[in-house]
C-alpha cells in the first residue's frame, strides 16, 4: 500500500482512517494478541500501557520487524509471515495500509481493532486501573489535551515530514513548535501534564522519544531540538526512568525503521549516527 494515497492534491498528508474500530471485550487470557512495533509511536503507546497496568498475562504481544517493505510489516519467524495476512483474513477487500498496533482475536480469527487512540483507553478503563491513567475527574481535560497533542505534535510531525508543498510543510512545523512551546511552559512547574501520570503523558512521550533522533532531521522539524527545551527534556527523562517507558523504547529500531523504510524521504537508506543523548536522570 503506497503512502502516496494519503497525500492530497495540495501536498498535504491526510492519515487514513482506522478501518477496524470494534471495542475490546473483557480480558481473557490467551484470547487477544496485539501486533506492535517498537519503532512505531502509536504502537509503543499500547506497549507502555500494557506494562504500566501489568497486563502482560492478559494481552499477548508480537513485535514485528522494524523494516517494513512493500508487503508491509513482517512477523519474524511467525505465522502469519506478514501482518497483511491478518488484515485480509478479516476483510478480503481491504486496500489501506497495514498498520500497527492492531489487536487480533484468536477465537474469532479477526482483527478487532487497529484504532490506536481507543486501544489504550479500553485497556485503561476495562482491563486495568492501577495506576489510573484515565481518571474520571480528569477525562474531559485529558480528552482536550490528547486532541491538542495529536493535531499539534503527534501527527503534525508526520504532516511536516510527508508534505509535498512548502507552505503546507511550514504550517505543520509551526504547529509542532507552538505545541512544544506550550508544553515547555506547562511542564516547567509540573511533574506530569496533570497532577498524576495519565494517558496524555503516554501519548506525548512516544513523540518526544523520537524527536531528536528522527523528527528533527528526517521530518525537517528542525527549529529546535528536544534537548533545547529544559523542562520538556527533564520530563522526557523522568518518564524514561519508569520501566514501562524505558523497556519499550528501542532507539536502534526507531532509527532503522524511519530511515530505511521511508525511502520517499531518505532514498539512500543510510541511517545517521547519533545523536548522542544521555536519557538517564
Amino acid at each position: 500500500m503506497k503512502l502516496s494515497r494519503e497525500i492530497n492534491d495540495d501536498g498535504r498528508f491526510v492519515r487514513q482512517p482506522n478501518r477496524f474500530t470494534d471495542r475490546l471485550g473483557p480480558p481473557e487470557p490467551g484470547r487477544y494478541r496485539v501486533y506492535a512495533s517498537y519503532a512505531c509511536p502509536w504502537a509503543q503507546r499500547v506497549l507502555i500501557v500494557r506494562k504500566l497496568l501489568g497486563l502482560e498475562d492478559l494481552l499477548d504481544v508480537t513485535i514485528v520487524d522494524p523494516i517494513r517493505d512493500e508487503k508491509g510489516w513482517r512477523v519474524p519467524g511467525g505465522d502469519p509471515e506478514y501482518l497483511s495476512e491478518l488484515y485480509h483474513a478479516t476483510d478480503p477487500g481491504y486496500t489501506g495500509r497495514y498498520t500497527v498496533p492492531c489487536v487480533w482475536d484468536t477465537q474469532e480469527k479477526r482483527i478487532v481493532t487497529n484504532d490506536f487512540p481507543q486501544i489504550t483507553l479500553d485497556l485503561e478503563t476495562t482491563w486495568g486501573t492501577s495506576p489510573n491513567l484515565y481518571p474520571e475527574r480528569l477525562r474531559p481535560d485529558i480528552d482536550i489535551m490528547n486532541d491538542r497533542l495529536y493535531h499539534g505534535l503527534n501527527n503534525a510531525v508526520y504532516e511536516a515530514g510527508f508534505s509535498r508543498d512548502q507552505q503546507v510543510y511550514e504550517e505543520a512545523v509551526a504547529r509542532v513548535f507552538t505545541t512544544l512551546d506550550f508544553l515547555e511552559v506547562r511542564l516547567a512547574e509540573s511533574e506530569f501534564l496533570f497532577d498524576t501520570l495519565t494517558d496524555s503523558d503516554v501519548r506525548l512521550y512516544t513523540t518526544l522519544a523520537r524527536f531528536d533522533a528522527v523528527y528533527y532531521g528526517h521530518f525537517k522539524c528542525s527549529v529546535r531540538r528536544l534537548v533545547d527545551y529544559p523542562a520538556l527534556w527533564a520530563y522526557a527523562r523522568r518518564l524514561y526512568a519508569i520501566p514501562a517507558f524505558r523497556e519499550t523504547t528501542d532507539f536502534d529500531q526507531i532509527k532503522r525503521h524511519y530511515y530505511i523504510t521511508q525511502t520517499n524521504i531518505n532514498p539512500s537508506r543510510i541511517v545517521p549516527v547519533g545523536p548522542e543523548l544521555d536519557w538517564s536522570l
